[in-house]
């Protein structure tokens, strides 16, 4: 029979005393005055903890170490909380929960603002939660206003500022697509970007033909570039992207043949003392770590 899987987490949450929990890491006093600190214990003092920290047991004394949620922890002091119910890891290890941890989109965020209005939460409510002004909260709430169903879908998961949407919502339906695959394919969202493909936008492309503005042959004729090599950029990406999980295949399996070849001990004494320099290079290869180098990308 298989192993089974272990758990990551114990299935129900533990309630801690406060000062139980040693951090992980440095919180400076600084970190006070941020931005991210002010919503926490906006939220907190509004509307309660919602994510549990994460802690696992400490092994060498008594306690628990704190894992993630240091900024809540020190929100909690500060609001006067002593325990806290937390979850309960069944290892130690630390960079785990921020290393690859999703941020929030703007699109998931506005799912969010919308769904709690809908679920009868004020915008009131939320601006103190978040810590924000109420015109910040309707800007999120109607942040999807004008744009297209298919161009949500292509960016619902990335992380694109607001400002972009402001640049969609001057296109028309067909244009918004187009923008957000060239966005999609060139792995690039910030406005800057976003303003250019609006330029070489063919006015009959745009929301009510745009703002009227002088098309000289010689615009006419950059905007025309811009959006060939846009395209021919984003079939060559496409092309890559088929190519690159091929080459992986190639590679690891080339790595494997090495690590193979230099651990038979007569293959390898024999490049040691005949061929030092390809013993020093397959070993180099056999060592590289393919997916590490991935990330780092």
């Amino acid at each position: 029979m298989a192993n089974k899987i272990k758990q990551g987490f114990q299935e129900k949450l533990i309630e801690l005393a406060v000062e139980e929990l040693f951090p992980t890491k440095t919180i400076s006093i600084t970190a006070r005055k941020c931005r991210k600190y002010s919503q926490v214990l906006s939220s907190i003092r509004e509307v309660g903890l919602i994510e549990a920290p994460v802690v696992a047991l400490f092994k060498k004394e008594k306690g628990y170490l704190l894992l993630d949620g240091h900024v809540r922890i020190m929100a909690l002091k500060e609001l006067g909380v002593e325990r806290v119910f937390c979850l309960i890891s069944t290892d130690d290890e630390t960079y785990t929960y921020n290393k690859y941890i999703n941020r929030l989109t703007a699109i998931q965020e506005h799912h969010m603002i919308v769904k709690a209005v809908q679920s009868g939460v004020s915008e009131e409510k939320l601006a103190r939660a978040l810590n924000l002004d109420i015109g910040t909260i309707r800007n999120k709430k109607n942040l999807l206003e004008g744009i297209c169903p298919e161009a949500v879908d292509l960016l619902k998961d990335k992380v694109v500022p607001e400002p972009v949407f402001k640049v969609l919502r001057k296109m028309l339906a067909p244009r918004q697509v187009i923008v957000a695959m060239l966005m999609n394919d060139q792995n690039k969202f910030n406005s800057n970007y976003a303003k250019a493909l609006l330029e070489a936008t063919p006015s009959h492309q745009l929301v009510n033909r745009g703002k009227p503005r002088k098309e000289t042959p010689a615009i006419l004729a950059r905007q025309a570039r811009l959006e060939e090599e846009s395209l021919a950029l984003s079939t060559e990406i496409g092309s890559l992207k088929e190519q690159y999980g091929t080459a992986m295949i190639d590679m690891t399996s080339m790595q494997a043949y090495l690590k193979r070849l230099i651990r038979n001990e007569a293959v390898a004494k024999y490049l040691r003392d005949f061929n030092e320099s390809f013993y020093d290079k397959f070993k180099e290869i056999a060592e590289l770590d393919f997916f590490r180098l991935k990330k780092m990308e």
